[in-house]
């Protein structure tokens, strides 16, 4: 027990700063407590990385087709295919890539199903293999709370909060009393010996993963705290949810706009019951005047909770490829109603749009799939050549 005492704690070096030695200690003790958590977590965002391209390759056979097989169906012509199975259309998801499959919902006997669908012979593909999509389930629960519901979503957050500490403090201690020794910061000693080259390992990735890694914690502990999203969503410009609880009850009320909006879809509901419902050929040919680009196209068709044409496209014509979703509505009978571009989101809907995608590292497909798989890889590491640095100290106390 002395010796592990002994192994947390240094007295404070000649001409060493207050701040460093208070930040050795901070980072040496919520390490130790927090290392498993924060091994956990990378670990499972690695894996999660590339969920899409996984559940892609075990459905290869179902999402890339032969783009030789003929012309492609058109929205109405495979709702009419459909009606003659006796399954109804509800959804469609329109790839920009003519090698790949349309992925359609359809509602029968009562249940809503989705398959995907060769777009140009109409056979139905069938839908999705389990399997992986299970794996990635399991794994997301362990990501979000170690499979063990509330109480493990409380530690995560608190595992995830001691990590950003450890982050600032690790950067603090990173940094050179001089500049001469600013190099030896920023390289790895390959040819050293062992605990030399896992210093460096923790020291210098550290250091370069620290600004993405610190990123990826404050985006989860977005998703997982209310007053951290209250407070980014503040610092962003929008208002804090205690601001609209004030102003709802003294009348003046922020959701007038929302309320409006359902009223106008309640009227529709009536007012279009009866209604011949516009094509769908034709809603797509409309909303390509109000969105004028290629791109992947979701459709939603009017149901019993949404009575309009939901029309969304991920824009990607922008400086780093990023992927912008822009939506276009339209009432049963094909009449425009709103149009909602991301562009002209404020700051802190665009923020509250993108969360997920960048925390996750969907936000630019591929690239920036395989940049945070690389930076979780080194989160990883970090909880591993910290504990061992530790552990190297704790044997020369012996």
């Amino acid at each position: 027990m002395k010796l592990l005492f002994k192994s947390l704690y240094r007295k404070k070096r000649k001409n060493e700063s207050v701040t460093k030695y208070l930040m050795w200690l901070i980072h040496l003790w919520l390490g130790l407590l927090s290392c498993i958590i924060v091994f956990v977590m990378c670990l499972t965002g690695c894996l999660y990385a590339f969920k899409n391209q996984i559940i892609e390759f075990t459905n290869r056979e179902k999402v890339y087709i032969s783009s030789a097989s003929g012309k492609i169906k058109s929205p109405d012509l495979i709702r009419s295919e459909l009606l003659q199975q006796n399954k109804e259309l509800t959804s469609l998801l329109i790839p920009d890539d003519k090698g790949r499959s349309y992925v359609i919902g359809y509602r029968e006997n009562q249940l809503d199903k989705s398959t995907y669908y060769n777009q140009y012979t109409g056979e139905i593909l069938g839908s999705a293999d389990i399997g992986a999509s299970h794996f990635f389930e399991v794994v997301l629960d362990i990501h979000r709370n170690l499979m063990m519901g509330n109480a493990g979503r409380q530690v995560v957050g608190a595992s995830v909060l001691i990590f950003c500490v450890l982050l600032i403090s690790g950067f603090i201690l990173w940094l050179p009393k001089k500049l001469k020794f600013l190099k030896q910061g920023l390289t790895v000693m390959v040819k050293a010996k062992f605990q030399r080259l896992n210093y460096d390992l923790h020291n210098t990735l550290g250091f370069y993963s620290f600004l993405m890694i610190f990123f990826i914690a404050v985006t989860g502990l977005y998703i997982t705290y209310p007053w951290v999203k209250n407070g980014l969503i503040v610092s962003l410009g929008g208002s804090s949810i205690d601001h609209i609880s004030d102003a709802n009850e003294g009348g003046d009320d922020p959701f007038s706009g929302l309320m409006e909006d359902m009223l106008q879809k309640q009227d529709e509901k009536k007012n279009f019951k009866n209604a011949a419902s516009a094509s769908i050929d034709t809603i797509l040919q409309l909303s390509d005047r109000y969105l004028p680009y290629t791109a992947v196209t979701s459709v939603e068709l009017p149901n019993k909770d949404n009575p309009r044409y939901v029309i969304i496209k991920t824009n990607r014509q922008n400086l780093l490829g990023m992927m912008l979703q822009d939506e276009v509505t339209f009432d049963k009978t094909g009449v425009f109603k709103t149009r909602e571009l991301f562009s002209a989101k404020p700051l802190n809907k665009q923020f509250t749009a993108l969360a997920k995608p960048l925390h996750t590292g969907e936000i630019m497909g591929l690239p920036s799939i395989i940049l945070y798989f690389v930076v979780s890889l080194i989160g990883c590491s970090l909880p591993v050549t910290g504990f061992l640095i530790w552990w190297h100290r704790l044997k020369k106390t012996k």
